[in-house]
């Protein structure tokens, strides 16, 4: 499974357009093929610090994704933000041969 979490830091005054445009993507992007979940979050700490949380089943799905038309508008909404955001993959395996272990 890849895990992605990107992190906008958004200008004030662009956060609810940033927003509104998130929420109109998160629904087609869930219907991505191999898409586990897709979660847009504002931290309780800063308002203008938000997350996008995704999770894909083999990287491929997360490919053809970032290949996608969704992906295009999600990084034109970007041009709204106050500085460059930061992506992080992270690659989950399966625990299924652990669990005596953990």
């Amino acid at each position: 499974m890849i895990l992605v979490v990107i992190r906008m830091k958004v200008h004030s005054e662009k956060r609810l357009e940033l927003s509104q445009t998130m929420a109109l993507l998160i629904s087609s992007i869930r219907a991505e093929k191999g898409c586990r979940s897709c979660d847009f979050y504002q931290s309780i700490e800063d308002e203008n610090q938000l997350n996008l949380l995704e999770e894909w089943d083999t990287q491929e799905s997360f490919m053809s994704h970032l290949n996608s038309e969704r992906f295009k508008v999600l990084r034109g909404a970007m041009n709204l933000l106050q500085e460059p955001y930061e992506m992080k993959f992270h690659t989950i395996f399966n625990l299924e041969g652990l669990k005596e272990v953990l």
